[in-house]
């Protein structure tokens, strides 16, 4: 979490959410009771979820809100939501990476806007964040793309390091609704207690994050959480008032909630007109 020298200038942490997840007849999350209580959109590229309808009615609701735009690629697996690790050839994650962002980027740049960051979804997520070629193919492909993107990726992780030793900017994030182990990596959706689903707990976690940078493993050990942005699946059953809770939690302990690329001159975030 990134803190601002000054005497009475608050912490400032991002809070993001998976979001325009749904395709074709099959709807999924809640996006616009999300969307008010977040401050960066992680938006499906039609691999895992998401179509071109639901990409282009997601990306208009984030600028209707002011909120920042991230591309949310995923394996091509809609039947498994993206979260089945997919055994993929040389080339292939950076191509499907590129494919996404370009196919997200289309919208954001139609409504006149600019895509601000980059963050994998479910498996591939977890794939690059521990395997060097995976993490290799990814950050190519941004920097192929636009290296002045972010990256969102797991706090701590392999590839967080790799992308900062490449020069792209990395937004290390932390998940309080999700159980980690006793080496930094999330638990196993499959494991019992992987997936939290109290609002109060979820909460309690927030604030040990932001004021102690720490979180407890499965294993009742504690683990050390550096973390710029935090996370809310937008396919938890209410996540909007999770997202709510969380926000209020933030701010009634003098916490700033404020997307990352609103602090940096040098990107461009959802709210700036894109310049070709």
């Amino acid at each position: 979490m990134k803190e601002v020298k000054g005497a009475h200038v608050p912490k400032t942490i991002d809070l993001n959410c998976d979001m325009g997840e749904s395709h074709g007849p099959y709807s999924l999350g809640e996006d616009a009771r999300i969307m008010p209580h977040i401050t960066s959109a992680s938006i499906a590229c039609g691999f895992h979820g998401g179509d071109p309808l639901v990409m282009r009615k997601t990306v208009q609701l984030a600028k209707e809100h002011g909120v920042s735009i991230g591309a949310h690629p995923g394996y091509p697996d809609l039947m498994g939501f993206g979260r089945r690790m997919l055994h993929t050839f040389k080339g292939e994650i950076e191509a499907y990476v590129l494919y996404q962002m370009g196919a997200l980027d289309a919208f954001v740049r139609a409504a006149g806007l600019s895509l601000s960051y980059v963050k994998p979804h479910g498996a591939l997520y977890n794939h690059v964040a521990q395997n060097a070629e995976a993490a290799r193919e990814l950050i190519g492909a941004i920097r192929a793309y636009d290296p002045r993107l972010f990256l969102y990726m797991l706090s701590g992780s392999l590839c967080a390091a790799m992308a900062r030793e490449a020069g792209v900017r990395v937004i290390g994030e932390a998940f309080p609704d999700r159980a980690y182990l006793k080496n930094g990596s999330l638990a196993p959706r499959g494991l019992q207690g992987a997936v939290i689903h109290e609002r109060q707990t979820v909460c309690s976690r927030v604030l040990q994050l932001v004021t102690e940078s720490t979180l407890p493993t499965l294993d009742g050990s504690t683990l050390s959480v550096e973390a710029d942005t935090l996370c809310i699946h937008g396919d938890t059953p209410q996540a909007w008032k999770l997202a709510m809770d969380m926000k209020k939690t933030l701010l009634a302990h003098g916490m700033k909630v404020q997307a990352p690329g609103k602090l940096d001159k040098r990107s461009k975030n959802a709210a700036v007109p894109h310049t070709p």
